[in-house]
């Protein structure tokens, strides 16, 4: 029986194949750059919602956030620390792999690097793999966890982050596509060796980074390919 994650993993994956059979895009014009839309964007009014299929119900009470791995202090952090956290006020846009962007997005939340900072990662500590209640996970480099904007986050335009968009508590990479950013987030694993994640492991890019569209690796995974093709 096909499940709404099936289709949706199919349907992304045809995404993927037409993007390669399309060919490499070109570094971005001025004009691109001026607009804030990466290479193959289109901007939206709306905030398009898209995940595996499922939206865990997760009170503020019970949310927690573990950081754990190659660190010399695991802690885990419940809903009044991130209210006691320093908190940011950002303004950021928000770039989906599937074409769409969303510009000027107001944001309320902490820090994620600061965060880490708190376990005290480990010398040799590259990477965190990032867990949702979902089932979802992606990685990131801890250079890219260190860039402006990277937050957790709670408030999307001044009201509490909705479920279906991540909440209570979130990860944006707005420097990123969005896809790096984690809903439901419950748990940090601090890497000493990067590794991929749920869509990274089905052929996505690594490093994501819109402006270079750089949205998928050059090889779709020899188990993945033979799993859709069973479906």
């Amino acid at each position: 029986m096909t499940t709404k994650k099936d289709k949706i993993e199919k349907a992304r994956l045809k995404l993927r194949a037409r993007h390669l059979a399309e060919g490499a895009a070109q570094s971005p014009s001025k004009e691109q750059i001026a607009s804030r839309l990466p290479i193959g964007q289109t901007e939206t009014v709306k905030w398009p919602v898209l995940d595996l299929g499922t939206h865990p119900s997760i009170e503020k009470s019970e949310w927690s956030l573990r950081v754990d791995g190659a660190v010399e202090l695991p802690f885990s952090m419940s809903w009044g620390d991130l209210m006691q956290a320093p908190q940011v006020d950002d303004t950021s846009d928000f770039h989906c792999v599937t074409t769409w962007s969303k510009l000027n997005m107001r944001w309320r939340g902490i820090s994620l690097w600061s965060v880490i900072l708190q376990a005290q990662p480990h010398e040799q500590a590259v990477a965190a793999m990032c867990y949702g209640a979902d089932g979802y996970t992606t990685n990131l480099s801890l250079s890219a966890i260190r860039a402006p904007g990277v937050l957790l986050v709670h408030e999307y335009d001044g009201k509490p982050l909705s479920r279906a968009h991540g909440g209570p508590c979130r990860v944006i990479t707005p420097q990123l596509y969005a896809w790096k950013g984690t809903k439901w987030i419950q748990r940090i694993e601090i890497l000493t060796v990067d590794t991929p994640g749920y869509w990274e492991q089905r052929g996505y890019s690594n490093t994501a980074d819109p402006w270079t569209d750089d949205r998928y690796g050059d090889v779709l995974p020899e188990a993945v390919r033979e799993e859709l093709e069973k479906k």
